[in-house]
């Protein structure tokens, strides 16, 4: 499976990584790559791994889901997290967002909508549910004035408004007519710019501030 997604579980109780990993090694373009029991162990083998998606329990024992999302983003970490949790609350999710997971689902989740949530955040996609984007909108409200949309150009405007409609790379560079590496870059400027941390931040400071197209 050399295009496969690779997925690394992260999750304390161990009935739900092997029923995670029971379903998503049926899936032809999904393996399986490891597993881990707390946020520790998961940055550990999100490093020796290096896969491309990791599912983060949020509530764990020892270092937990949000406290490793940070440490993955301090050691540069290219995985996309989505964070599989039982937890439905604004304060449970919200910061496991901020600290920069590309999405959320439900434990409940169907499992095909679990695999298609796989597909697309490695494809650059964000998953997010409308009350929790309304809390995150609330909360950056203030911190990223209107103005430093001055800073951007017009590429980079176009570029952002197509995150804020949760299109990839691949798909922004096929919809400009531009390389995807040209895409990237324009992406790190537009984080440095309005100085975000993520792709999550900036597709709602677009929508906050009118960029969204």
């Amino acid at each position: 499976m050399a295009d496969a997604i690779r997925v690394l579980l992260v999750d304390d109780h161990q009935v739900v990584r092997r029923g995670l990993r029971t379903f998503l090694e049926v899936q032809d373009d999904i393996e399986v790559v490891g597993e881990a029991a707390d946020g520790a162990e998961g940055v550990d083998r999100a490093e020796e791994l290096k896969p491309d998606v990791i599912l983060m329990d949020v509530k764990m024992p020892g270092m937990d889901g949000v406290d490793a999302l940070r440490r993955l983003r301090e050691l540069d970490n290219r995985a996309r997290v989505l964070v599989v949790t039982s937890f439905t609350e604004q304060r449970t999710v919200v910061p496991a967002l901020r600290a920069g997971a590309a999405g959320y689902v439900y434990k409940d989740v169907d499992p095909d909508a679990l695999a298609g949530a796989i597909r697309a955040v490695h494809a650059g996609h964000i998953l997010l549910q409308p009350e929790v984007a309304g809390a995150l909108l609330s909360q950056e409200e203030g911190n990223s004035g209107q103005g430093r949309a001055g800073a951007l150009t017009e590429r980079e405007r176009e570029v952002l408004g197509l995150i804020a409609d949760g299109r990839s790379n691949r798909e922004i560079a096929r919809a400009l007519v531009l390389s995807e590496k040209t895409v990237k870059t324009h992406v790190s400027n537009i984080l440095m710019k309005l100085d975000l941390a993520d792709r999550t931040q900036a597709a709602l400071w677009a929508v906050r501030h009118g960029v969204a197209g």
